[in-house]
């Protein structure tokens, strides 16, 4: 329902190194997510940020010779320039580095603390800073002693740490899971989280003695919190926890975490049960979504296979990328990689999918439909009829978007959203208005297409943010897109005719493939 509250969060990204196109993936997707409901009206609010604590962090930047906080801090600014390359809407941008964040930390964990979930021991174990996560010896014997992640050789540590009393959470996170069957997406992600709890928790350390690097430990000062613990709180911390209890108590109920899948036992496990042993509500949505492989390999900064958003947004010579722009990066990683499972990369099919949908169907319907304006009705738009029948398509079309984006499924929004579009090129090609005497016919032709035009214009914000608002200006419409709420802003018959329509350049000249 329109009016109400959307909190939309990509995980907070580690400042070991910059920013490659599967951070981006995520959060372009909480990007367009965010788009979406503002367009319904809803109260939004969107959160990213960095992670800027732990040995990882500690060692990078005595490998590049500087502090961790100028590491933090460099890495950080990184994030925000690519953010802002790709145009990510984003309300509120944190780093775990910030006195709000500590306050947030020191509060939720003293709650925890407090209430009996938090004992200090002597603990040992294998453990890799890449992941900044222990990993039992069944799992290292599996791996030939490596990490499951990352393949890099697990280390031993040995040292006094704060536990969380994970193991008394088993039922309460069943019951939980029983309770809210839809509270994890997609099913089998639920199910991998489920069969992590089923086969038995074990209490987890939060702290460490061997660094300083981190959110001290308020009832033990030579301690910090290791920085899972401290970094899962951002959710929490970015809307008060701690400092503002109305505004957290108005937020936390409407919570979608959007996360990677190898991060699926800190937020679909552990997460829920630090919140539950806080006294607070599991989130509202965790929704896991695969890795964005490159030649069917994850992305890896050890594997030099990354690829960096700057390369794609404005291309690469070098590297033989052609510049995509801001929109045609944004469209093909919400539109050829389906939510949820992996989803390989390629420079062919972001250029196929680019000259297919945004420069034959997209470009090339705003191209002819003002050209044939400008030739048969002196520059003008006329209005649409009501009874034309991409009426009925743009009501199906709307329907079917709106039902994809709330089931976080871009990629069938806006296969839903093209459809309109395929419909209205093949109505001109049909009907040849180019063809025809100037009159009413070619007026109604004419007037159906800019309506449908107007419609796209909203419809595909969420993914083409700057192309919307220039179609828009085009036809002759006044203000931006972006200002329009649905579901009213989609019923047929909007457009009002007798406004200047502008023959401009190609949106999204063709390119090709390397």
């Amino acid at each position: 329902m329109p009016g109400q509250r959307f909190y939309v969060t990509t995980p907070i990204y580690y400042v070991n190194d910059i920013p490659h196109i599967g951070h981006a993936y995520t959060t372009v997707i909480a990007d367009a997510l965010a788009r979406w409901h503002r367009l319904l009206g809803d109260d939004t609010w969107f959160l990213t940020g960095t992670d800027e604590h732990g040995l990882k962090i500690q060692r990078a930047a005595a490998a590049n010779g500087i502090s961790a906080q100028e590491q933090a801090d460099r890495t950080s600014a990184r994030f925000r320039e690519a953010w802002d390359r790709i145009d990510i809407s984003y309300d509120d941008f944190i780093r775990t580095t910030e006195d709000r964040h500590t306050a947030s930390v020191q509060a939720f964990l003293q709650k925890v603390y407090d209430n009996g979930h938090i004992e200090k021991r002597r603990y040992s174990g294998l453990y890799c800073v890449a992941c900044e996560a222990y990993y039992s010896e069944a799992e290292a014997d599996e791996h030939g002693g490596n990490c499951p992640i990352h393949g890099t050789p697990l280390e031993f540590f040995e040292e006094d740490n704060y536990f969380f009393k994970l193991s008394a959470f088993t039922e309460p996170l069943l019951e939980w899971y029983a309770a809210n069957p839809d509270a994890v997406q997609p099913e089998g992600k639920r199910n991998e989280a489920l069969g992590l709890i089923r086969q038995g928790l074990e209490d987890v350390s939060i702290t460490r003695t061997s660094l300083t690097w981190g959110v001290p430990v308020p009832w033990d000062p030579e301690h910090v919190f290791y920085v899972w613990y401290d970094a899962l709180i951002n959710y929490v911390t970015a809307i008060g926890y701690g400092t503002d209890d109305e505004r957290f108590r108005a937020w936390w109920p409407s919570v979608h975490h959007l996360i990677a899948k190898d991060i699926l036992r800190f937020h679909c496990v552990y997460w829920p049960a630090m919140l539950l042993a806080a006294g607070e509500a599991p989130p509202n949505r965790i929704n896991v979504h695969g890795y964005l492989m490159v030649g069917g390999e994850k992305m890896s900064k050890t594997r030099l296979n990354q690829i960096f958003p700057s390369d794609l947004v404005h291309g690469n010579a070098e590297k033989e990328i052609p510049a995509f722009g801001v929109d045609g990066f944004r469209y093909h990683f919400l539109r050829d990689t389906p939510f949820g499972p992996d989803g390989d990369f390629s420079l062919e099919a972001m250029v196929t999918r680019y000259n297919a949908d945004l420069a034959n169907n997209l470009g090339n319907l705003l191209s002819r439909v003002a050209t044939v304006v400008v030739k048969k009705c002196d520059g003008v738009g006329p209005a649409p009829r009501a009874d034309s029948p991409l009426a009925a398509v743009a009501a199906e079309v709307y329907r079917e978007a709106a039902a994809a984006w709330d089931a976080i499924a871009p990629s069938r929004a806006l296969e839903a959203t093209w459809k309109l579009i395929r419909e209205a090129n093949a109505h001109l090609e049909a009907h040849e208005p180019w063809k025809l005497d100037p009159g009413a016919e070619v007026d109604g032709i004419l007037g159906d297409a800019l309506e449908v035009l107007r419609i796209v214009a909203i419809l595909a914000i969420p993914a083409l943010p700057e192309t919307t608002a220039e179609v828009w200006r085009r036809i002759g419409l006044e203000g931006v897109p972006s200002e329009q709420r649905l579901p009213a802003a989609a019923r047929w018959g909007q457009y009002p005719g007798g406004l200047a329509v502008e023959k401009g350049a190609a949106l999204f000249p063709r390119l090709t493939a390397p």
